[in-house]
């Protein structure tokens, strides 16, 4: 019998509007298509199995974001992990979840990316801190790289951004993570 996770996480579950994006979600753990993934966050864990998450001024997250031209997952996710964390990837990516996106704006975010359909998506993988964030000019200026145990993690995130909280906290349910 399929584990019913959204009475698990049903803040995860939620329809939402993403007021930044303009754009209506809904998450789902299967379903994910590769090539409608515009943006990745991966809930990365370091050799003594602790998530990696990161700090602005404003904002605590998963370290993640938008897809370049030609990227794949894999490559989006080492370099958002290396711009916004200092961290290399160590493992396999593995995409367990996704914000199914529908935009409301007339075109996309960007050129490249499908519209106005597409999947904010959600990985577990490995990775090593080698140094400070990269902060490249046109992302996020990440001031802090914190490094807790999985459920620590998740409630450090939870003030700020409730969905990447659950995303952890659907992590550890589903034996991604310990």
């Amino acid at each position: 019998m399929k584990p019913d996770w959204e009475s698990r996480f049903p803040r995860l579950f939620e329809p939402a509007y993403v007021d930044y994006a303009n754009t209506d979600v809904i998450f789902a753990t299967d379903g994910v298509v590769e090539p409608l993934v515009t943006r990745l966050h991966c809930v990365a864990t370091d050799p003594d199995g602790r998530v990696i998450v990161c700090r602005t001024e404003d904002w605590r997250f998963l370290p993640g974001g938008t897809r370049e031209p030609g990227e794949s997952l894999e490559q989006t996710a080492a370099r958002e992990l290396l711009e916004e964390a200092g961290a290399k990837v160590t493992g396999p990516l593995t995409i367990f979840g996704a914000q199914f996106a529908t935009s409301l704006n007339p075109a996309p975010y960007r050129s490249h990316q499908p519209h106005p359909k597409s999947c904010w998506a959600f990985a577990t993988t490995t990775a090593e801190l080698i140094g400070p964030p990269e902060n490249p000019p046109d992302g996020e200026q990440v001031l802090e790289v914190v490094v807790l145990d999985p459920l620590p993690a998740a409630d450090w995130l939870d003030d700020h951004d409730p969905v990447h909280a659950d995303v952890v906290r659907l992590a550890v349910a589903m034996g991604l993570i310990a």
